[in-house]
């Protein structure tokens, strides 16, 4: 009896185990298709994620910011943050035209900066960046300038030549990457390019480029634009918001890899409309899309996963849905977030906050991957 009682057990821890095992295995099994297309290999993820929950996990562990206080720590309108690897905090305050440095525990180590036109001296600063070589990288309006890590002033680029001089980025080999602009004032027509250049800014070839508003025609706010990162392999991630369509480039511009993924467009709300475009802007004619683009915007994960913001939101509506890709492009999982990622690093995620002031802070988080 006993014995056959134990049998009668085996069977049953075996049947739930298999039961088990084959629901895990369906869960994980990936409804998407790679193929390789003239050279380009490309990865068509379903509507659907490979995990149905939620796949990361965040802790909040460091904030820094006051509202009142000590005067180091601050802000008045923080534009921008950089992490060195010793996890340092740089953090760019585009109204004070300066910068201020966090050790890892959050600890204020000192500022650098000023408002001024000469070498050094910030005017409009709108990004701040570590490059590969371990300096400091600002764009301000029509110059880049270049800091040691400790603050010490090195050069300024000047961008005067180039038309019009946008987001900025560099890859190992000191070549920077522009967002420029085009325009045609003969046709009335204008593009918006991606552009690479030397280390002086002398241009080396366009690697993307779609078109922008024409003269004369009515100008939509919700117009897609483009987005790129680099890889720490100096591969190129870009996005045209247009369609829901990831394009990786290699360092010599050359397209080998397109991931792409089915979405349902969302509608542009009427408040969304009555937002746009908004006072600072001039009178013109305006033709407003009534679907939001394909998606956000992005960031890329030190271990290589791509975290796109969707214009999807959480059933409170204080939430943006984003799509996790893995390495390879496939569509693993779907997460929320109330703030936007600004920098996956060392299993860390750093973000700027605002509290229910308005007053912002910068916030790391340990993050924890659940596969």
């Amino acid at each position: 009896m006993k014995s056959k009682t134990k049998v009668v057990s085996i069977i049953l821890f075996l049947s739930v185990f298999i039961m088990l095992f084959s629901c895990q295995k369906q869960k994980l099994e990936w409804k998407g298709t790679i193929e390789e297309v003239d050279g380009v290999i490309v990865v068509k993820n379903p509507k659907e994620p490979m995990y149905s929950e939620n796949v990361v996990s965040l802790k909040e562990e460091l904030s820094i910011g006051e509202a009142e206080g000590r005067k180091e720590y601050m802000f008045s309108q923080i534009r921008n943050i950089a992490v060195d690897d010793e996890e340092n905090i740089y953090v760019l305050d585009r109204k004070e035209f300066h910068i201020k440095v966090f050790d890892k525990d959050g600890e204020y180590l000192r500022t650098f900066g000023e408002k001024g036109q000469g070498p050094g001296e910030f005017n409009r600063p709108s990004s701040i960046l570590i490059t590969p070589q371990n300096e400091i990288m600002v764009a301000d309006s029509r110059v880049l300038h270049f800091f040691t890590l400790q603050g010490e002033f090195i050069k300024s680029l000047s961008a005067a030549k180039i038309q019009f001089f946008g987001r900025t980025s560099m890859d190992s080999q000191r070549n920077i990457y522009v967002m420029t602009a085009t325009i045609n004032m003969e046709k009335g027509t204008s593009s918006y390019e991606l552009k690479k250049f030397d280390s002086n800014l002398n241009f080396l070839n366009t690697v993307a480029s779609i078109p922008g508003p024409k003269a004369g025609e009515p100008f939509d706010p919700f117009m897609p634009l483009f987005f790129w990162k680099i890889c720490e392999n100096d591969n190129i991630v870009y996005g045209y918001q247009k369609n829901y369509e990831l394009l990786v480039f290699n360092p010599e511009g050359k397209l080998i890899k397109k991931i792409v993924k089915k979405h349902n467009p969302v509608k542009i709300t009427e408040e969304e409309k009555e937002e746009s475009p908004g006072d600072d802007l001039p009178p013109l004619k305006y033709a407003l899309s009534q679907f939001h683009t394909a998606f956000w915007t992005f960031s890329l994960h030190d271990e290589g996963r791509i975290i796109v913001q969707t214009w999807e939101k959480t059933e409170d509506r204080e939430r943006y849905y984003y799509d996790v890709f893995d390495p390879e492009g496939k569509y693993i999982a779907t997460v929320s977030f109330k703030f936007r990622p600004q920098i996956w690093k060392k299993n860390k995620l750093y973000t700027i906050e605002e509290d229910e002031e308005g007053y912002q802070h910068v916030k790391r988080y340990k993050v924890t991957w659940k596969y």
